[in-house]
C-alpha cells in the first residue's frame, strides 16, 4: 500500500489509544504504526531476557505476532505497552524453558547422535552413571519417576507438564525439586 505524506503524518500523530482502537476495528496501518513506535523497546526487552540478539528479535516478532491476533482482548488501549511487555515476559519464560527442555536429553539419545570424545574408560564410566541414574530414577515412587521422565527425558516444558498432570505450574516445579531431591539421595 503506498502512504501519501497526509497518511504517514496522520498516523504518526495519533496517540496510542487511538491506534490500538484503530487496530481493533482492523486498520492494519494502525497496527504498523504501533509496531514501528514499539519495536525497538521490545527488543530491548526482548534482549534482556534472553540475552542473544537472534533469539531477541525472534522473540518480538513473535510477540507482536501474537499482540496483532490478540488486539480485541485489550481492554484499555491506554496499557498497550504494558500489555506487550507482559507479552514478551510470558514469551521469554516460554522460550527459555522450552529451549532447557530442548537440551535435555536421555543418555542412550546422546551416545547415538554424538561422537565419541574421551577415553574408553570415560565412555564406560559414563555408561555406568547413565545406568545408575536410570535405576535411581526406577526406584523412585510412580508420581517422581513420571516427573522426571516428563521433564528430562521427553522434554516437556513446565506448561505443558502442568497440563498433563492436571496440577498448576508451581506444583510442578515442586514435584521437580523434590523429585531431583529424592533421586539424590538414592544416588549415594
Amino acid at each position: 500500500m503506498n502512504f501519501t505524506e497526509d497518511t504517514i503524518f496522520e498516523l504518526e500523530n495519533r496517540t496510542v489509544a487511538d491506534l490500538v482502537r484503530a487496530a481493533q476495528a482492523g486498520e492494519r496501518d494502525a497496527f504498523g504504526e504501533l509496531f514501528e513506535r514499539y519495536r525497538s523497546g521490545i527488543v530491548a526487552l526482548a534482549m534482556r531476557r534472553v540475552r542473544n540478539l537472534d533469539e531477541a528479535e525472534e522473540l518480538a516478532q513473535d510477540v507482536f505476532i501474537q499482540a496483532m491476533q490478540k488486539i480485541d482482548q485489550l481492554r484499555v488501549p491506554e496499557a498497550f505497552g504494558g500489555w506487550l511487555r507482559q507479552i514478551v515476559h510470558r514469551m521469554a519464560i516460554n522460550r527459555l524453558t522450552r529451549s532447557r527442555a530442548a537440551l535435555a536429553c536421555d543418555p542412550e539419545t546422546l551416545e547415538a547422535t554424538c561422537l565419541a570424545s574421551g577415553s574408553p574408560e570415560e565412555s564406560a564410566e559414563d555408561r555406568e552413571q547413565a545406568e545408575a541414574i536410570r535405576d535411581g530414577i526406577d526406584r523412585l515412587g510412580s508420581l517422581d519417576q513420571q516427573t522426571l521422565k516428563a521433564f528430562y527425558l521427553q522434554s516437556k516444558t513446565l506448561v505443558e507438564m502442568s497440563d498433563e498432570f492436571d496440577a498448576p505450574v508451581g506444583t510442578i516445579k515442586r514435584r521437580l525439586h523434590v523429585a531431583r531431591k529424592r533421586l539424590a539421595k538414592q544416588m549415594v
